[in-house]
């Protein structure tokens, strides 16, 4: 009775991601990965929809990350020319929402890499 061969590649695969899920309720992944081949759950409709939302959800995380990165290289800079048009560093954190810590850590920051710049400016051109 189920000795038959099931032709349809799709079929195969679909009975293979399924097969997949259900032994993952029972199953440890080790045990599931040794029974089904890798190719033919790949191939399934399911195991596609699957990668593709966890592709869409990370592209989100990256994307909402490289904004609030954004956001907070803005607010540095901000702070970086609030301090240097003379505004005290109680003015700038109430403006910027920057702790004076995180001002002062800031302010050491950019005096390193202006002090690595006028460094690599003042080097002799190489011949």
């Amino acid at each position: 009775m189920f000795d038959e061969e099931i032709p349809s590649r799709k079929i195969q695969s679909n009975i293979a991601a399924s097969t997949s899920i259900l032994a993952g309720l029972v199953l440890e992944k080790d045990t599931i990965k040794r029974i089904l081949r890798k190719d033919i759950m790949q191939e399934s409709v399911i195991y596609q929809e699957l990668v593709q939302e966890a592709e869409e959800k990370g592209m989100q995380r990256g994307i909402q990350q490289g904004i609030q990165q954004g956001i907070q290289q803005g607010i540095q800079q901000i702070a970086r020319n609030l301090l240097v048009l003379g505004m005290s560093w109680e003015q700038v954190a109430t403006a910027t929402g920057l702790s004076i810590a995180q001002l002062q850590a800031l302010q050491e920051n950019s005096e390193e890499s202006d002090s690595r710049k006028l460094a690599l400016r003042d080097r002799p051109d190489p011949e």
